[in-house]
């Protein structure tokens, strides 16, 4: 035997003879007894079979609202099939048990137990909560959600909310949502000047910035209000819920949008009802809300690329805001941060962490998915 030939067979008969020590051990259960335990300690599992936990959870969408109430739907019943029966959660669509934009306070004083809604509505409480929803010109749904849940938004999130006796979980995510439906198209920034338009959040501050007049409205009274020019423009979603609402009939200009980029929707829970639930229940919840999050995400994407095809087969026509239009946001943006960081240090925290995370997220970004699309 030649020497190469000796070194190549020894060298494959210790690969071999490490590989069956490796599957040896892989026969062996992993005994978790002798694991080191978390700074937490050892949480106590309580056999919850022959007991049964009933959990109120009020919405600010309709019965069956696509995506999002149906979401909430799917997450329910999911949990009861998880616990085994053990936990329940009943759904209370919006007016039926509280109104829609009443879950806040329902929930923060123990009405209900839990609730499914968008942070940005709740900005009048502390308008740091509206930074949770996203920024325009910020981040996308991937990007929002590797902040929340690996850069510290979500710890951010929790601590604010828990001044409120709520405990918060991502609970989906709308994705890139749409500029909005104008009733005359927009050439300059000087077509947008005295517009009224229904648009909330921080979205609604930056177009009030740019002479915009910002009107909040029910999603009943959005289209009458259009068809009878009580307001000049919305904004609502994408073409996925868009479609749905008719907009295209009285306001044929949709535009695509940088205002929210990609809103969260939220799962929250009274923090009194979350910290008495049995362990394994917590756990359970974690895991589905996981599981909504990604699945509304995911489903956004899928709806809105089939409705837009169906509204282009309607004769919808494409536009984009013109680059005076976007400057001007940008520059808004700013001021209304500027504005708003000043008179609230919660406010001026968590953009502090939301820009930290978006400077470098944007780095990425532009080097990967902006050249892929481009190249696309």
């Amino acid at each position: 035997m030649n020497r190469r030939k000796f070194l190549t067979t020894a060298t494959l008969s210790s690969s071999a003879l490490v590989l069956n020590a490796c599957n040896d051990e892989n026969h062996q259960a992993i005994d978790y007894s002798k694991h080191p335990q978390s700074k937490k300690g050892t949480k106590t599992v309580h056999i919850n079979k022959n007991k049964k936990t009933v959990i109120k959870l009020a919405t600010s969408w309709p019965a069956h609202f696509p995506i999002m109430g149906i979401g909430v739907e799917k997450f329910a019943q999911r949990v009861k099939d998880v616990s085994g029966g053990s936990l329940e959660i009943k759904i209370y669509p919006k007016n039926t048990l509280v109104p829609a934009l009443a879950v806040f306070d329902a929930c923060s004083s123990g009405q209900i137990d839990a609730f499914h809604s968008g942070p940005y509505y709740w900005k009048g409480k502390n308008s740091a909560f509206s930074l949770y929803s996203g920024i325009p010109f910020g981040f996308t749904a991937e990007e929002i959600n590797s902040w929340m849940t690996f850069g510290g938004g979500l710890e951010l999130w929790r601590e604010q909310y828990a001044k409120y006796n709520l405990h918060p979980f991502l609970g989906g995510n709308t994705n890139i949502q749409m500029g909005g439906w104008f009733r005359k198209p927009i050439n300059s920034l000087e077509d947008i000047q005295g517009l009224k338009m229904r648009i909330p959040g921080l979205g609604g501050e930056v177009f009030s910035k740019m002479g915009v007049n910002p009107v909040l409205l029910p999603a009943g009274e959005i289209y009458t209000s259009l068809e009878r020019g009580v307001i000049d423009a919305t904004e609502w979603v994408g073409p996925a819920l868009d479609i749905k609402m008719g907009f295209y009939k009285v306001a044929p200009y949709y535009y695509s949008g940088w205002h929210e980029p990609g809103s969260i929707l939220e799962l929250t829970f009274s923090k009194h009802t979350w910290d008495k639930m049995a362990d394994e229940h917590q756990s359970i919840i974690e895991v589905c809300a996981s599981e909504m999050n990604a699945n509304m995400t995911s489903e956004f994407h899928y709806e809105n690329i089939h409705a837009l095809s169906k509204l282009q087969e309607l004769g919808v026509k494409l536009h984009h805001f013109p680059e005076d239009v976007n400057i001007a946001g940008k520059k808004a943006l700013q001021e209304v941060i500027y504005e708003l960081s000043s008179k609230n240090k919660d406010f001026a925290k968590v953009y502090e962490s939301i820009n930290n995370h978006l400077k470098l997220s944007r780095t990425w970004s532009d080097v990967s998915l902006r050249n892929f699309l481009n190249e696309r």
